[in-house]
């Protein structure tokens, strides 16, 4: 009997062990699969900067980036809510409230961490090298869509082609066609779908058109853009793309590593030598502040 109590008693000791062996090799997984951050984007050019620019930086300090890549704008918030991503990078901080509102009952909390980069509009022409070449009663194309029409006509008045009719709303109530006050150059102002711009290019003489659909396009190494979109502070803050992540999170250690990185010259030199203006650094805070 008591060689059969030992022997029980050994097993029991050695499954014991065992257990314990298995927790602890459970634990270093765990504590590895730590230093994963998992951030899901849009493919141009937030993915491209993730993977080309921000994941070497990362490894320098010791942590793996795993990009999961998303073709729409309501998955990546979703996905961040659900706990299924440790952040996302695609969206502006108008957006980003508008989620946040939209699903409060479901407890969206995001908080924006760290601004990466603007897509400003350009002027873009295969007929023209310079802007001071344009010629009265050109040809100018601007998306039709309000916002980047809107958006269009103001960064065609702010490079002096058009004036500013000072009125109220926006200015795609104004009917800038035929020589005026507001257009002095008589060019004719054609509203375009934003996604054909780069196709209809050859068609017009100048047209304005938005960074994301340059960038598909390839316009920055075929015709880099002859003029692009500046910013004050409160367009800045306005059209900045952000890193966000759950807000209890914010000062998580991997949400630190990742705006570190996000944020650093080599990311800054990536985007100006890749994108040539159709992508611009944008490194601020949530209040428009600088980092």
């Amino acid at each position: 009997m008591n060689k059969v109590l030992k022997t029980l008693a050994a097993v029991s000791l050695l499954a014991s062990l065992a257990g314990c062996a298995g927790k602890s090799g459970s634990s270093a997984a765990g504590s590895a699969s730590d230093k994963t951050i998992k951030v899901g984007a849009t493919l141009v050019p937030h993915a491209e900067i993730l993977k080309e620019a921000v994941a070497p930086e990362l490894e320098k300090e010791g942590w793996k980036l795993e990009v999961v890549e998303f073709s729409d704008y309501v998955l990546p918030n979703q996905s961040l809510n659900d706990g299924d991503l440790d952040a996302n990078y695609y969206q502006t901080l108008a957006y980003m409230q508008n989620a946040n509102d939209a699903n409060e009952k479901n407890g969206f909390k995001l908080a924006a961490v760290a601004g990466v980069h603007i897509e400003p509009m350009g002027f873009y022409s295969e007929k023209l090298k310079d802007i001071k070449d344009l010629q009265d009663g050109a040809k100018i194309a601007v998306p039709n869509d309000a916002d980047n029409e809107d958006r269009g006509l103001r960064f065609l008045i702010a490079e002096g082609l058009l004036n500013d009719p000072k009125k109220d709303g926006q200015l795609v109530d104004t009917d800038f066609n035929g020589k005026s006050d507001v257009n002095p150059h008589n060019y004719e102002i054609h509203a375009m779908a934003a996604d054909s711009l780069p196709r209809d290019l050859p068609d017009v003489d100048l047209a304005v058109i938005n960074g994301n659909y340059a960038l598909e396009a390839k316009l920055p190494d075929t015709n880099p853009a002859l003029v692009v979109e500046s910013f004050d502070k409160k367009a800045t803050v306005a059209r900045t793309n952000f890193i966000v992540v759950n807000e209890k999170d914010k000062d998580s250690e991997k949400t630190k590593a990742l705006v570190k990185a996000v944020q650093s010259d080599a990311v800054k030199k990536y985007i100006e030598d890749k994108y040539k203006g159709s992508v611009i650094a944008s490194f601020i805070d949530a209040d428009g502040n600088a980092q």
